[in-house]
């Protein structure tokens, strides 16, 4: 008995250490639980000779503890009336993992695929609702007791529709995608129970280039979390451009909240 109960309390811990990397405006290395399911709303809103906005529905599955998957939904009033613009899939594959006592590091490699009925307006490449296109990349991150610390890179390729390409648009091909993420758990100072709510800060740098002319961007992204009864996640935040030469992209001064909720061993 006295040994399952360290057990539970290792677990706890651990679990419990994790929170600070649930980043707002990217994704960690580490995984969701395996077996587990989580539903995702998420909502963003940006001003361009007025205010548009986008909600994005998904589903999140844990296959096991090194595979997890996205699918989500885009739909937006951009174009107009509010309607579905497509669709995108996410797959992540956890290949390193190297824990501690209250710190571990982990690496992953991650792919996704989208569509969207969007025409380009453009130079950016977004697959979350204004690009057809896929992606690939690797992440990697650090957890250090109440901080974490994550970067990534990817490969971003469009696919060309010239049936949705009006003349004389912006026709982005291919783009090198990065960001570095750190989240910090500030309260609570001591842990308890699971029920004991967490307020996480983060800080993200967000950027792309496009490997053909060079054009890129740089934004700044902070953001608060919170997290009740080790389920529920709620999140806010804003990104804005520090540096760049991309024209008229659609996530440029963005802000995003989200609503996320989580079930644990649901899955046979």
């Amino acid at each position: 008995m006295r040994y399952l109960q360290i057990l539970a309390v290792l677990l706890f811990v651990s679990g419990a250490a994790k929170s600070q990397e649930l980043f707002v405006f990217s994704e960690p290395a580490s995984n969701m639980p395996a077996k587990s399911l989580g539903i995702r709303l998420t909502n963003e809103g940006m001003s361009q000779s007025g205010f548009v906005s986008r909600t994005i529905p998904e589903v999140m599955i844990g296959f096991n503890k090194n595979l997890m998957g996205h699918a989500q939904g885009f739909f937006s009033d951009m174009d107009g009336r509010y309607r579905l613009e497509g669709g995108s899939l996410y797959a992540k594959y956890r290949f390193l993992s190297n824990d501690g006592l209250k710190s571990h590091f982990r690496g992953s490699a991650f792919a996704r695929v989208s569509t969207s009925k969007r025409p380009t307006y453009t130079q950016d490449i977004n697959l979350e609702g204004d690009n057809s296109g896929f992606q690939g990349g690797l992440i990697f991150t650090q957890l250090l007791h109440k901080l974490a610390l994550s970067g990534s890179v990817s490969y971003m390729k469009s696919f060309r529709n010239e049936g949705k390409q009006l003349p004389d648009m912006d026709r982005p091909d291919k783009m090198l995608s990065y960001t570095l993420s750190s989240g910090y758990l500030l309260l609570p100072f001591v842990y308890k129970n699971y029920n004991q709510p967490n307020f996480n800060l983060y800080f993200e740098v967000l950027g792309k280039t496009n490997p053909e002319n060079g054009r890129s961007y740089v934004d700044f992204a902070p953001a608060v979390q919170v997290v009740l009864n080790s389920r529920t996640r709620i999140d806010a935040g804003y990104r804005f451009e520090v540096a760049g030469n991309l024209k008229d992209r659609y996530t440029k001064n963005m802000y995003l909240v989200r609503l996320e909720l989580n079930m644990f061993n649901i899955l046979k």
